[in-house]
């Protein structure tokens, strides 16, 4: 059962944003500029998928997954109410996840994927694959 009304879940879950989000996108954007990584831009729009982080010139797309939109294996935690909504909801967006990623990649992109809980344990791991991957070193 959920603690609050429908009006109000719906306008707490209207605010949560694709993009622009300060636990993920910010904290990896603060880290790459710290890291001295250049040469990237964010939200690209005109990629399929709308990488969070893109190197086009590296031709490396970067998606920052939070762990419960998109039911990370040790993080997600099913919600009580609602089931049937939020099971299809995440499996879902794990299939867009998946055909993206192989679009991508067929079209010549390196595409590199980090869970949100990722970004709290350590920074040093995510930062050297991308700069492997688009051959800087940080």
């Amino acid at each position: 059962m959920d603690i609050v009304d429908r009006a109000t879940r719906s306008r707490i879950m209207a605010a949560v944003r694709s993009k622009g989000n300060r636990s993920t996108e910010g904290v990896v954007r603060a880290r790459l500029a710290r890291a001295g990584l250049r040469g990237w831009r964010v939200c690209a729009g005109d990629i399929k998928g709308k990488p969070d982080f893109l190197f086009d010139g590296e031709r490396v797309a970067i998606f920052v997954d939070g762990c419960q939109w998109h039911g990370c294996p040790r993080c997600y935690r099913p919600p009580r109410s609602n089931v049937v909504y939020w099971s299809a909801k995440v499996r879902r967006n794990r299939a867009r996840d998946k055909l993206v990623t192989d679009l991508l990649q067929r079209a010549g992109w390196r595409v590199l994927r980090f869970w949100e809980h990722e970004l709290r344990q350590s920074s040093r791991r995510m930062l050297s694959q991308i700069a492997r991957a688009i051959g800087q070193k940080p």
